[in-house]
């Protein structure tokens, strides 16, 4: 048995608060214009730097056990921030440390229960302001990128480049340079929305997918229950050195002889789940189809499981699989697909039902996007990996404002919210206080000192000039999506800590004083 060490109230409070405030110190210097880089050391020794908040977070283990799960908890906040608007890690991690920092100096005149009510009543009022001063993206993605990138204009002007030539259909994904220089390069591509199965099935560890170069791709309407249905497929491919796709659905002991057949080296392989049921999955596996010149194996329609041929395949550039969608890179677009492009474009002319409406403009989308990779260049591989954080956050980023639209930057949308946003308790009071500290951790990254309080709405200080601005106008903006995720996530992780009166840890044994 493990023996445990417990702590209660403030004593437990104070040293989970303490592991907070250290991840937060060393998480927010990176925010804003601004924001510094920071050095790691990762598992090898080897320096990294970078500005982003979540690679920082993850790095940090701390030796007191007790403060360690509080950094623990926080990491959470920036983690889920990350996963639902791809950016936002180090505005969730400060959110998260303000909110209890202001709502700690309330416990003895308050129960926690109501404090909870009122902090998460007044993450909705916020939210709802979000949304009424926010507006759409319009010519704003070059800005949006740029900021992301930590005020680089170089990486802003290639990133909105990416996004202008692939257009609101298109998908923009990153890829280290083999030339060293940064660019962008258009292919014809689609996303489809399913993930990775099995975490067994990555490839690249780092960004936690699986990519499969000039793969066979094998798409299936019908359960496949033995790997002998498949089994002259998977000869065919293991005989011509190439990876194989799957679209379909698979019985798991199929699944489990693919992984190990991959973890031994015997096969590149990845499997991904069918869309939808009904009439919309069997148009988004035609749709596949066509793009990659396979066959659809359907059972139902005839086809026989265990004689399932070669000629069925078809093939595509590449496949990318992260935790929630796949990248299909395609040659290009057949006659018969420019075709089916061409009468979706007239129906769309038309009136139609909105259902209609939404069900072709998905299917356009599809038939039509293009896919948008921008290849990161760098002079070192340090200097590739702080650059590739940047890029990606920038993406994610600029995706999310395109989706949800804009409001103002630099801290100024939660600093107005905490100013036009009523406190009806103290919960609510906390959370309005503690949604200014962005605003202020910002001027302190940027060395700015100021007396004048901000009160006009969407104004405040661009911290590269130092002048009043109109923040949207000046490009000093930030993605609707982040801003909200941001603040849920912290207001989530922050009520829960603070419900909390004792911490059990496992005890550490102290290898630096055995001798």
């Amino acid at each position: 048995m493990i023996v445990k060490n417990l702590n209660f109230g403030d004593e437990a409070r104070q040293q989970v608060f303490k592991g907070i405030e250290k991840l937060t110190s060393a998480v927010s210097s990176t925010l804003g214009a601004s924001g510094k880089c920071v050095i790691l050391e990762d598992a090898q020794g080897n320096p990294i730097i970078t500005k982003d908040g979540v690679t920082v977070a993850d790095s940090i283990v701390l030796l007191n056990p007790v403060e360690n799960l509080g950094a623990t908890l926080i990491k959470e906040a920036a983690r889920k921030t990350v996963k639902e608007a791809g950016d936002g890690t180090t505005t969730a991690t400060i959110l998260a440390h303000a909110i209890l920092k202001e709502a700690y100096s309330y416990l003895d005149k308050t129960n926690t229960r109501s404090i909870k009510e009122g902090i998460l009543s007044a993450v909705e009022k916020v939210i709802s302001y979000l949304d009424k001063v926010s507006v759409p993206v319009e010519d704003k993605i070059k800005e949006i990128a740029t900021i992301s990138t930590n005020n680089d204009s170089q990486l802003g002007e290639i990133i909105a480049e990416a996004f202008t030539q692939v257009g609101k259909t298109g998908v923009v994904i990153m890829e280290p340079s083999s030339i060293g220089e940064t660019q962008v390069e258009i292919v014809e591509g689609v996303e489809y929305d399913k993930g990775l199965l099995n975490p067994n099935f990555i490839t690249d560890k780092e960004k936690g997918s699986c990519e499969l170069d000039n793969p066979y791709v094998l798409i299936i309407d019908s359960k496949i229950d033995s790997i002998r249905q498949i089994q002259g497929v998977l000869e065919y491919v293991i005989k011509n050195n190439k990876a194989l796709f799957i679209i379909g659905q698979l019985e798991q002991t199929v699944l489990s002889a693919l992984l190990m057949n991959k973890m031994k080296g015997n096969i590149k392989v990845n499997v991904v789940d069918p869309p939808a049921f009904g009439l919309r999955r069997k148009e988004i596996l035609e749709d596949l189809a066509l793009l990659t010149n396979a066959q659809i194996i359907n059972e139902d329609l005839g086809d026989d499981l265990n004689t399932i041929e070669v000629d069925y395949l078809g093939t595509c550039l590449k496949t990318t699989t992260g935790n929630d969608q796949t990248i299909i890179q395609v040659e290009g677009i057949s006659e018969e697909v420019e075709s089916i492009i061409s009468n979706i474009k007239k129906k769309l002319s038309k009136k139609l039902k909105p259902h209609e409406v939404v069900g072709y403009e998905h299917r356009l989308a599809r038939l039509s996007a293009k896919v948008a990779i921008i290849k990161v260049g760098a002079n070192s591989d340090i200097e590739l990996k702080e650059k590739q954080d940047r890029v990606e956050d920038a993406i994610c980023a600029t995706k999310a404002a395109i989706k949800e639209g804009i409001v103002s930057g630099g801290g100024i949308a939660l600093l107005n919210a905490s100013q036009h946003v009523k406190s009806n308790n103290i919960g609510e009071e906390i959370l309005l206080k503690a949604i200014s500290y962005p605003f202020n951790t910002i001027l302190d990254n940027a060395g700015i000192k100021n007396d004048i309080p901000i009160v006009v709405e969407g104004h405040g200080i661009d911290v590269v000039t130092g002048n009043m601005v109109q923040m949207v106008k000046a490009g000093i903006i930030d993605p609707l999506l982040v801003t909200k995720s941001a603040l849920t996530n912290a207001a989530s992780v922050a009520t829960t800590i603070l419900s909390t009166d004792c911490v059990i840890n496992n005890i550490r044994i102290d290898e630096s004083s055995r001798k």
